[in-house]
């Protein structure tokens, strides 16, 4: 799986390689970049595919995917933030998933990000605390979808469990965003200086 998608990964830069003749470098270098970066995001969701974790509260993961949303939302725009993110999740859903996974994936990243996008422009809030609001919202974005689609109220009833899971999964992926920001800033520093 990992070499098929490697492969395509290449071929789609050197598609873009091959528009750096006909137009700018610059336009390259952007679409590789992005390319790359939503290929992170998907690696990671095939590693979270394959960890056989449970933890007790079905349909719960670890969200490792959402620390490429939180770093983006830090070093990008916040258009590009949502454009990976929503790649993610259809390219994600089709490669790992079904069409339910992406309608419910989403359902709560929509929800999640208007949350965290909201929180970092206020500034009030640290990276793990914006990461924590989107895990809480995510999870109850894909509630409401599961509501919707039951046509059930009841399904709230799983709310207290899914708003705890919500707040550790994604102050981990807060923490992580930030320790890696860290590393991020790092290098770069290194590369000015030299």
């Amino acid at each position: 799986m990992a070499k098929y998608l490697l492969t395509i990964i290449s071929s789609k830069i050197d598609i873009a390689c091959d528009i750096h003749n006909k137009m700018n470098y610059t336009f390259t270098k952007r679409v590789a970049k992005w390319g790359i970066i939503t290929s992170l995001a998907l690696i990671l969701s095939f590693i979270e595919s394959l960890i056989p974790f449970f933890f007790g509260i079905p349909g719960m993961k670890l969200g490792l995917c959402n620390i490429i949303v939180v770093i983006l939302l830090d070093i990008a725009s916040w258009q590009e933030a949502i454009i990976v993110n929503l790649l993610r999740i259809i390219l994600s859903g089709f490669m790992f998933g079904n069409p339910f996974s992406i309608i419910y994936s989403l359902g709560g990243a929509l929800v999640s990000f208007a949350v965290m996008l909201i929180l970092y422009k206020s500034r009030l809030f640290s990276l793990t605390g914006i990461s924590m609001a989107g895990g809480f919202s995510h999870n109850m974005g894909q509630l409401m979808v599961c509501a919707v689609f039951l046509s059930s109220k009841y399904v709230f009833w799983y709310a207290p469990w899914l708003m705890a899971a919500g707040i550790i999964t994604g102050t981990l992926v807060g923490i992580l965003s930030v320790e890696i920001l860290k590393r991020i800033k790092n290098i770069n520093s290194q590369i000015v200086e030299s």
